[in-house]
């Protein structure tokens, strides 16, 4: 016990030294010393641990007073001493110090902090395609097979990159990390290793095929289910089918964005359908059957006598499925009275019998509108 330093000192704080204070001074230290800032020093190292040893035993309110009054002796449960518990790992007491005062974003500057080291894998890319559907495929669902170029594992070289297994080495520059660090004040920012480009590793003897990258660009053909109910802005995700990653890395991801057709004869409008049908001047007005369209085919609703122009019938469940819950929404067709406008001598001369028998403001609505009207007219 006698040849280690005592934890005040290593820290460079006093005796009465608030928590703030000795938190501060091994942010400093620890910043200064870590492995990552002095790659190879050896006595860097060890002074990086024993700040970390340190800083656990003076952090803790529990660890601080026992130290206080057994010094060393607290933490080894020798001569009847209580025993404080072993030490973490340095590097992850350096994370979790950093981490909470940062919001997690200082361990970033190190590659991990310092105990991650690049593999070579990178994960690929993830990728868009833009869809287009008609309103009868969104309405059913369907299958469409989309033909898109993306990188794809190298065969000649099993997605290695190496012709060999002996020519895959750590990066020299980075050593295996795949960044590179430098200090601006007391942050340490990182950047990409120029020489292996992240992967941590250098290859000397590149496959021909891919030139060192283990995956090459191909056109690839994926089936995609598309759901029932989809609209224009809808996103589906294809889980691994974007870009192949670097020497066998994880692929990414496909994204599918949807735009539906415009329709010749229907409206959307979230789950409901909307359309416009002429309706023949005798079914208006002897009121009848009147064939509509819809997504099942026909469908038939019933013209009640005196039908007018504009009248809104509702075909409940005949619209777009939900695509939350399966459930359709309504068709809403608007019919529009239909005025012939070839007429022959004959039916003429019966069109105006009609109107003479039925009367001049034999109508609801010129009822209504010239009751209206009166203080424009001398009626």
């Amino acid at each position: 016990m006698a040849d280690k330093r005592d934890y005040y000192e290593i820290l460079g704080v006093s005796r009465d030294a608030s928590a703030d204070e000795i938190k501060k001074s091994y942010r400093k230290l620890a910043v200064k010393f870590h492995p990552d800032k002095n790659p190879g020093d050896h006595t860097a190292e060890d002074k990086f641990k024993e700040l970390g040893e340190a800083y656990e035993a003076l952090s803790d309110l529990d660890k601080r007073a026992a130290y206080d009054r057994y010094g060393h002796a607290a933490f080894n449960g020798g001569g009847g001493r209580p025993s404080g518990g072993g030490f973490h790992d340095p590097m992850d007491l350096f994370s979790q110090v950093f981490g909470g005062a940062f919001g997690g974003g200082f361990e970033e500057f190190f590659g991990g902090g310092g105990s991650r080291r690049g593999s070579g894998k990178q994960k690929g890319s993830d990728l868009r395609y833009d869809l287009e559907v008609t309103l009868e495929e969104a309405a059913r669902g369907v299958e469409k097979e989309l033909e898109i170029e993306r990188y794809v594992p190298c065969e000649p070289c099993g997605a290695k990159g190496s012709k060999g297994s002996g020519g895959i080495k750590a990066c020299s520059t980075c050593g295996g990390r795949g960044v590179v660090a430098r200090q601006a004040g007391i942050f340490i920012q990182q950047a990409t290793c120029p020489e292996c480009r992240g992967a941590g590793e250098t290859i000397s003897d590149p496959c021909s095929s891919c030139k060192g990258d283990g995956r090459v660009q191909r056109d690839s053909r994926i089936k995609l289910r598309i759901p029932a109910g989809v609209d224009t802005g809808t996103r589906l995700r294809s889980s691994g089918n974007g870009d192949g990653g670097v020497r066998g890395g994880a692929a990414g991801d496909l994204y599918v964005f949807l735009h539906v057709r415009d329709h010749d004869v229907f409206q959307r409008d979230d789950s409901d359908l909307f359309c416009s049908v002429p309706l023949p001047f005798s079914v208006a007005a002897l009121g009848g059957e009147l064939k509509v369209p819809s997504l099942d085919g026909q469908s038939s609703i019933k013209i009640p006598v005196g039908t007018q122009g504009g009248t809104v019938f509702r075909l409940r469940e005949k619209g777009m499925p939900s695509l939350t819950n399966g459930r359709r929404g309504d068709l809403n067709v608007t019919v529009q009275v239909e005025v012939p406008t070839k007429l022959n001598s004959e039916q003429q001369e019966k069109l105006r019998a009609f109107s003479e028998s039925i009367g001049e403001h034999n109508s609801p609505m010129q009822e209504g509108f010239f009751e209206k009207a009166k203080r424009f007219f001398d009626l």
